[in-house]
């Protein structure tokens, strides 16, 4: 029989099965996924309109002009980043709660372990059976191999991934420069919008599409996986607590903020003014506007963390802010992001596919039905939050992955102390 300070000891280290209390979590983490599930949601219902990523009208007219440019500088490609930096960050905070619960870093190691790979399998799921364009699977991955490869590590192995952004940096100028000189030397040619196709977007049935998802979600899963960089850059500022006291890092979110956010606009422009017909490419040049475009993403993904950073230090100066009703449902919302995220793919697959309600169908110009969809799926979702947080639910995937990751001691988010002190 144990004394009652082994007992606490014991219930200390497993109550950190549940969720994060309310109280303690950062408002910045929250109110980030939550507002960027808004820009998924816009990138990828497009993309399955337009059967091609990025999703855009490659011949816009009137407003289609302006939007798409918007996009193609600051939402394509320049959102799933926050995502892979959240997710390291999360892994850093998660692995924290368990050392300060008392568990060794063997168990801290398995534990994260075993999340990475169920998310793996989530994504398996997902991609082939809702949507290619999966990140879970990526994801999963790449946390698999920062558990390898970063995790109780000193700090000179993060200088690496410091290192990766230096060299990306230095890439993304030469890149630029030799775009340059090909437009300057190419032909007066215009090449369309470089994009890449998505068939399984196309397929006319669901077994159809099922076996292309098949072939598309691991080459897209490949090639996402080397988030591990960014996921690296959100694991290092988790121990520093960066978002969890943004009043402390002013500095470094405000030119994290203006660098970042500058650097996606810039490597998105020649994209854009590709599709509005206002640049000129040759077909070898194109591809390598693409390839500019999709790499700067990195630095936007950055530059929008650092400003939920910013507007999280903002609101903590104004209580008020923090407690309305529109801030809690979206930090409601980002906090059931991994179901909020799914939920999206649901809904693409039932209104948008062509052997569903196929809703493209009915409109010559996508974009508008396009972002009108999009709007209204994540309105949805961030209703739906609301009231699951004002009754106390958490997000299905959420408890589900909670479940799969701790075992069979975990009870419906918390753990259950008479099971607990039976084992005294």
């Amino acid at each position: 029989m144990l004394n009652e300070t082994s007992e606490q000891s014991l219930l200390a280290k497993n109550a950190v099965l549940g969720p994060v209390p309310k109280q303690d979590r950062a408002l910045a983490p929250d109110l980030a996924r939550g507002v960027m599930l808004l820009f998924i949601a816009l990138a990828n219902c497009a993309g399955i309109f337009f059967a091609a990523a990025p999703g855009v009208e490659p011949i816009p007219q009137g407003w289609e002009r302006i939007y798409n440019l918007f996009t193609l500088m600051f939402l394509h490609a320049r959102t799933f980043p926050i995502f892979a930096f959240m997710f390291g960050y999360g892994m850093i905070q998660l692995a924290m709660r368990q050392q300060a619960a008392g568990r060794s870093p063997l168990e801290v190691r398995t534990i994260l372990l075993r999340r990475n790979g169920w998310l793996l399998i989530f994504g398996l799921i997902h991609g082939v059976l809702l949507y290619s364009g999966d990140i879970l699977g990526a994801y999963g991955i790449a946390g698999l191999l920062f558990v390898f490869l970063l995790l109780n590590r000193s700090e000179r192995i993060y200088r690496l991934v410091f290192w990766y952004w230096g060299v990306l940096i230095v890439y993304c100028l030469v890149l630029m420069i030799w775009i340059a000189i090909n437009i300057a030397n190419g032909s007066a040619e215009a090449a369309v919008t470089a994009t890449s196709p998505s068939p399984s977007s196309l397929s006319t049935s669901y077994s159809a599409s099922l076996a292309v998802r098949l072939s598309e979600w691991p080459m897209h899963t490949a090639l996402m996986s080397v988030n591990i960089v960014i996921i690296g850059l959100g694991a290092w500022c988790a121990k520093r607590r960066i978002l969890e006291n943004p009043a402390n890092n002013l500095r470094i979110l405000s030119w994290s903020a203006m660098v970042g956010i500058a650097a996606a606009a810039i490597g998105g422009l020649p994209m854009g003014l590709l599709n509005l017909g206002v640049l000129h490419a040759d077909a070898d040049t194109a591809p390598l506007i693409k390839l500019l475009y999709e790499t700067t993403g990195a630095f936007g993904g950055v530059g929008y963390v650092s400003v939920f950073g910013l507007i999280a230090y903002a609101m903590s100066q104004y209580p008020a802010c923090v407690k309305s009703r529109i801030v809690r449902a979206i930090t409601a919302l980002g906090q059931r992001s991994l179901s909020g995220y799914l939920f999206q793919s649901i809904v693409w697959m039932a209104v948008i596919s062509p052997f569903t309600l196929n809703l493209g169908a009915h409109f010559e110009r996508l974009t508008l039905v396009a972002v009108g969809t999009a709007v209204v799926t994540w309105l949805a979702s961030v209703i739906a939050a609301y009231y699951m947080d004002r009754y106390g639910k958490r997000g299905w995937i959420e408890v589900l992955l909670r479940r799969l990751t701790y075992g069979r001691f975990y009870r419906k988010g918390v753990v259950d102390e008479g099971r607990v002190k039976a084992r005294l």
